[in-house]
């Protein structure tokens, strides 16, 4: 068992998923969130990053093991977490607008206060200016933008994003990669991640854990280091960066057989 960090906002402790069929997804799987940084969920297809993912957003119940958030024990979704959905998740009848408002419709806001507060977080992601447009009137980042905004909206202290830039093309992922740590350090939200990506994660993480599969378990995790206050463009060009992809990829390699 890893060893945890008390100031962990997130804290996964042993935790192991067996599907009705018998399938074993995870096992014994333990690690820490620290507040405000952003951990990524790495490994091969079937590893159970997305099953883990979903037990820490409270959508899917573990065999065994406990997920605490603020050292509270959490076994279903609540108003401290919110997810980033990688098909963009969006109400197609409802505008940008409606969509990021809809979180706080729930939570009760008069309908003025929703509005303000949505169109602040719609300018933030960029699209200010979209606002009574319907989703099919959005491009494919656009459309993950917006439901950025709509997880942002309801002031969660956890953002969890399943594979967010999977469905757009390589300049525009670069560009949300970009737009996201920007985004972090105005809003210091403590981010879970998942992709398949090792550049994707060596670039925007603080950490990675390296997941391996037949079950699911933590290898090792990964720090890579990199300045967050410096230009995005300054991770790819240092000479640590590729480094760090190749002893991933060392480590990864021998499950893709």
């Amino acid at each position: 068992m890893m060893s945890v960090d008390a100031s962990a906002i997130v804290k996964v402790s042993e935790v192991s998923l067996r599907y009705p069929n018998g399938t074993e997804a995870l096992n014994g799987v333990s690690l820490d969130v620290p507040k405000g940084e952003l951990v990524t969920l790495l490994g091969p297809s079937g590893c159970g990053k997305t099953s883990l993912l979903k037990i820490i957003a409270g959508l899917l119940q573990p065999s065994s093991g406990e997920i605490r958030i603020n050292d509270r024990i959490s076994r279903a979704p609540g108003p401290d977490r919110a997810l980033v959905f990688q098909d963009f998740a969006l109400m197609p009848w409802a505008t940008v607008l409606r969509n990021v408002a809809f979180g706080l419709e729930l939570r009760g806001l008069s309908r003025a206060s929703r509005q303000a507060e949505a169109k602040r977080y719609i300018a933030e992601v960029g699209l200010a200016g979209s606002e009574y447009k319907y989703p099919h009137e959005l491009s494919g980042g656009m459309r993950q933008r917006a439901g950025l905004a709509r997880a942002l909206a309801v002031n969660a202290e956890v953002l969890m994003m399943d594979e967010p830039f999977s469905a757009v093309d390589e300049q525009m992922r670069r560009k949300l990669q970009e737009d996201l740590l920007d985004l972090l350090r105005r809003e210091r939200k403590t981010v879970i991640f998942v992709t398949h990506s090792i550049e994707e994660a060596v670039y925007l993480s603080d950490r990675i854990v390296l997941l391996s599969r037949n079950p699911g378990r933590v290898m090792r995790v990964v720090k890579p280091g990199f300045r967050r206050d410096t230009n995005e463009s300054d991770i790819r060009r240092d000479p640590r960066y590729q480094d760090i992809i190749d002893d991933i990829w060392t480590s990864l390699k021998g499950y893709l057989n």
